[in-house]
């Protein structure tokens, strides 16, 4: 297929292999978890492997700009449905052992949409990438999805410059 390499995305969970998929010309999808490598905060760590992927790319030579994505839990509390699922306390990064890795897993963001501004203007990692992926609770429905993401683009996009 005509342009294919250029659309070939890798899952990166590690500084490493962010570095491996710049050298072989892949875009990078950083998704809500990675290798706690530093015990910073996970968008201090995730903006991070993002600088090391894009100086790789530069160091390999390749001649078209890469693609980085980053992915987000983000939830406005626009009414009381989103308050009850979505807005009982203060989310954090955690940290877990998947497949004998040490892994940080980036908190979910909810809030009155004028805070989640703020707040979002604060993650470094969405400052580096170029395209943003909100992860939604499938088995909360389409309906209540399609909420969700006209929510973010309504109240929360246009005051952060995003398209």
């Amino acid at each position: 297929s005509e342009g294919l390499r250029d659309r070939i995305w890798w899952g990166s969970a590690s500084n490493a292999t962010a570095k491996w998929a710049a050298q072989h010309a892949m875009n990078m999808q950083s998704s809500t978890l990675k290798e706690d490598e530093s015990g910073e905060p996970f968008h201090v760590q995730q903006a991070r492997q993002i600088r090391i992927f894009r100086q790789a790319w530069a160091e390999a030579g390749h001649t078209r700009e890469p693609r980085v994505s980053v992915s987000r839990s983000i939830f406005a509390l626009m009414n009381d449905l989103d308050r009850a699922y979505f807005g009982r306390d203060e989310s954090s990064d955690q940290i877990g052992i998947i497949d004998n890795m040490r892994a940080v897993f980036g908190r979910t963001y909810a809030a009155e949409p004028d805070v989640l501004v703020e707040e979002l203007r604060g993650d470094e990692a969405i400052a580096e990438a170029d395209t943003l992926l909100l992860t939604v609770p499938n088995t909360l429905g389409v309906d209540y999805n399609a909420h969700v993401i006209e929510s973010i683009l309504t109240h929360v996009a246009p005051a952060l410059g995003w398209r």
